[in-house]
Order: structure tokens, then C-alpha cells, then sequence
């Protein structure tokens, strides 16, 4: 087995790594542009959800009481006329992007240090290349990609929307391989 003490380093250059292919895909690509259309009306949707005073929250509308009441004539009736929605309220003021890039960076940190520890347990000290990429790699995917396909399984999440995010997590895990694949020893 692999000493934990020699993954530090891959583990910190794959998150670096992500965290600036991350930042190249989402603001210096047209890639996710589309991923949040324009709410039509936007500013008359605004004005209705802030007088209604809603605490920062997610919301799925309607929402029955218990299961007896999502079988309800009442519930079907609200389903069919609609609208029916999820919706995340964040608090107001500025947007600042610390806080989510500093999470991110953490995320990436979690999901390469996983990586690698699956790798030590499944792999010999000087294992071949490919099995490290392999193994780093699919375990590397699992944590940026596979769990995305749930919001769009079950919350209706946009399949376009979810295949890129999918596509990206492929690419943050092909890297994460690699580095990983680089530094076996």
C-alpha cells in the first residue's frame, strides 16, 4: 500500500489543476452561457417573490403535506394547472464569489484526496500508469459527475445542462489521473 503522505502532492496539484480548468470553462468559455435561460418578465417575477417575503430557501411548489395528500383531488388539480417549480432563493446583496470558490476548492481538494486514498488501497506501491490513471480516474468522476444525474433524474434538471456539467467532470477527472498517474511511485 501507498504511504498517504505521498499523495499530498497530487492531491493539491489536481485540485489546483481543477480549480483553474473550472474557472477557463465557466468564465472564459461559451460553454454553460446557456444553462440559466433569461426568466421572461424577470423583474415582475422578482417583485412578486420579494413581497412575498420567502426566506432564503429551496422550494418545490406544489408541495403536499404527506402522501395521502399527494394523492389528493386537491394535489392533482394544483399538478395539472400549474406552474409547478423548484425554486432556490439565495439572500440578497452583493454576489460575492469567494465563499463558492474557496467551497469548490475544498470540493476539489476532498474529491482528489478520495481518489488517491482508493488508489493506494487498490494499488501497489509502482503500479503500472494506466491502473493508476484508470482507478484515480473513475473515482475521480464519480465525485465530480455522477451524482449531477440525480437533479435531472428526479428534479427535472435540463439533460443539456447536466451533460455538460458531466463533460466537465470528465475533464477535472482526466486531470486529476493524470497528475495522479504522474507522481506514483
Amino acid at each position: 500500500m501507498m504511504s498517504y503522505a505521498t499523495l499530498w502532492l497530487p492531491t493539491l496539484l489536481s485540485a489546483i489543476a481543477v480549480f483553474v480548468l473550472s474557472s477557463v470553462l465557466h468564465m472564459l468559455l461559451p460553454w454553460h452561457k446557456s444553462d440559466y435561460p433569461t426568466l421572461p418578465n424577470e423583474t415582475a417575477a422578482m417583485d412578486a417573490i420579494r413581497s412575498l417575503s420567502i426566506p432564503p430557501g429551496e422550494y418545490m411548489v406544489p408541495k403536499p403535506a404527506n402522501r395521502e395528500a399527494m394523492r389528493s383531488p386537491e394535489f392533482a388539480e394544483r399538478m395539472r394547472i400549474g406552474p409547478v417549480f423548484i425554486l432556490n432563493l439565495m439572500p440578497g446583496g452583493s454576489m460575492s464569489m469567494g465563499r463558492p470558490l474557496g467551497l469548490w476548492f475544498v470540493y476539489s481538494l476532498v474529491v482528489g484526496a478520495i481518489a488517491g486514498h482508493i488508489a493506494a488501497m487498490a494499488l501497489p506501491p509502482g503500479a503500472d500508469h494506466r491502473e493508476v490513471f484508470h482507478t484515480v480516474g473513475l473515482s475521480a468522476f464519480l465525485g465530480y459527475a455522477a451524482a449531477l444525474w440525480q437533479m435531472t433524474i428526479w428534479y427535472r434538471r435540463p439533460w443539456m445542462t447536466t451533460l455538460k456539467s458531466t463533460i466537465d467532470g470528465l475533464i477535472y477527472a482526466t486531470v486529476t489521473a493524470l497528475i495522479f498517474g504522474w507522481f506514483w511511485k
